[in-house]
């Protein structure tokens, strides 16, 4: 379904030479992936892990792995940069010894920092490790783009020639009026990633005031300072998703707004609103949910399954790569 999709990813990023750090070095799923992106020459991955026992594993599954650069922590010549500037991004939280074991010890954090230094452009990682595991290290030493207070998780939801982003299912579980307002213009760059033109609609279980409560005025004060931030962006709200979606509904429930059943980008006012709401489309309405994509970050870090297979890990750095450009 996702094919052209990620063929005019592949374009975006074709020739670009991306390094993308794999913390996960010994996992089959990532090798598999990275062999692939490497022969394809589509980026230049960086593998995190013991030189000999990853040229060993790959052997072992039969894959080459060209133009592949292999770090291992415990030989890498740069270690004392990398610990410096991790205590004095901590602001004195580590002290140089605990910075240097946990940059020894845990390839997120060492994947990570090669980020930070601009020694790579992103970082894919979770096919072994928790999401936590993954996004900590991202949200300690990368940080969040200026403007921006939170991180957030987006899916690209695909069934054919449809395309349309679902934000936050992964992150925010309550987020507040500035929180949505942030994820909405965030969530508008992302689809403009992926050739959407975004037309936001800001979701709740009210249309421009038909139900009054805190968390309907939650939405609107969100549309409010969204449109303060983006003034050019087509986005509206408060919208059942009936209103948002359907053409003859909009033009019954909100017919002055610019979004006239025509939203491609849907702002969900909970984490568990949206998590449900992306599961329901998938399983019953056949979509393809590819995601979560993790933006907000001053450079893409982003979180795989852990159910995830070698295909998912090669998408998801497709993703990654075009959001470093």
């Amino acid at each position: 379904m996702s094919s052209d999709l990620f063929s005019a990813l592949k374009e975006k990023v074709a020739g670009k030479q991306r390094k993308i750090v794999f913390p996960e070095g010994l996992d089959e799923r990532i090798l598999t992936a990275v062999s692939r992106l490497a022969n394809e020459q589509i980026v230049a991955p960086i593998v995190i892990g013991n030189e000999e026992a990853v040229k060993q594993k790959a052997s072992e599954l039969g894959l080459t792995l060209p133009n592949v650069e292999i770090i291992d922590p415990h030989q890498y010549e740069e270690m004392d940069e990398l610990v410096r500037a991790f205590v004095e991004r901590r602001n004195g939280k580590v002290t140089e010894e605990a910075a240097r074991k946990l940059l020894f010890d845990d390839e997120n954090y060492f994947g990570t920092m090669l980020v930070y230094m601009d020694k790579a452009h992103g970082l894919v990682s979770g096919a072994a490790h928790s999401t936590a595991d993954t996004v900590r290290p991202a949200l300690q030493i990368i940080k969040t783009k200026p403007g921006i207070r939170k991180t957030s998780g987006v899916f690209i939801m695909v069934r054919g020639e449809e395309k349309y982003v679902f934000a936050d299912c992964a992150i925010n579980i309550a987020p507040d009026s500035q929180d949505l307002a942030e994820i909405a213009v965030e969530s508008a760059n992302t689809a403009k990633m992926f050739d959407i033109e975004p037309r936001v609609a800001m979701l709740s279980f009210s249309t421009k005031g038909s139900a009054k409560s805190p968390e309907t005025e939650k939405v609107v004060e969100a549309v409010r300072l969204a449109k303060e931030m983006a003034p050019d962006l087509v986005l509206d709200g408060e919208f059942q998703f009936d209103a948002a979606f359907v053409p003859s509904v909009a033009k019954k429930k909100a017919p002055d707004s610019v979004i006239q059943g025509d939203a491609n980008v849907f702002i969900f006012p909970s984490l568990e609103a949206g998590n449900i709401g992306y599961k329901i489309a998938q399983r019953l309405g056949n979509f393809e949910a590819i995601g979560p994509i993790l933006q907000g970050l001053n450079k893409p870090v982003n979180d795989l399954s852990r159910g995830c297979n070698a295909e998912d890990v090669y998408k998801l750095t497709l993703i990654t790569a075009a959001q470093s450009l």
